[in-house]
């Protein structure tokens, strides 16, 4: 499941939650995820990512091998982007991303991330269909784009792998 220590993965979450929101909404407004948003998340795994190795919570090899997967999957966005299969935010906002995952069963991120799309992808889409939600965000690129916004499945994804990471907190 996940290989993160509960107690390192709250230290994540607490940053990661708000920025994720932001990165959802503003996706779903603009079509767009802010390059701030992007910073701050890079930001907030670098800070608690070092507590974390002041506070013994993880080790400092584990967090150079997360930023190198950072710099991997950020290789591979500027491939995806340039070969149009993936917008540049969503690859920058991915790259980003990746170091939460490090040391994860790849098997249990792809099956969170194909259930997050799917939740994120039907929830968009029913929701487009209704007329009070639709008039109160009637302001949202989303309605009316060719793309589906991304950075709501993206998001979905690292805060549901966050929070499952804390799961061994409430187990008796």
């Amino acid at each position: 499941m996940t290989a993160l220590p509960p107690l390192a993965a709250l230290l994540l979450l607490v940053p990661a939650l708000p920025i994720g929101i932001w990165v959802a909404w503003s996706d779903m407004k603009s079509m767009k995820i802010p390059n701030k948003a992007v910073i701050a998340l890079a930001s907030s795994f670098l800070v608690a990512g070092l507590l974390a190795i002041a506070f013994n919570l993880l080790p400092f090899t584990a967090f150079l091998w997360a930023l190198g997967l950072g710099a991997i999957v950020l290789l591979l966005g500027f491939v995806g982007n340039a070969t149009g299969l993936i917008g540049a935010g969503d690859a920058k906002f991915a790259a980003v991303m990746a170091p939460f995952f490090i040391g994860a069963d790849l098997r249990f991120v792809l099956g969170l991330f194909s259930a997050c799309l799917l939740a994120a992808f039907a929830s968009h889409r029913l929701m487009g269909r209704v007329p009070a939600f639709r008039r109160a965000t009637a302001e949202w690129a989303s309605w009316t784009h060719k793309d589906f916004p991304m950075g709501l499945a993206l998001a979905g994804t690292l805060i549901f792998y966050l929070l499952a990471a804390l799961m061994p907190l409430f187990q008796g």
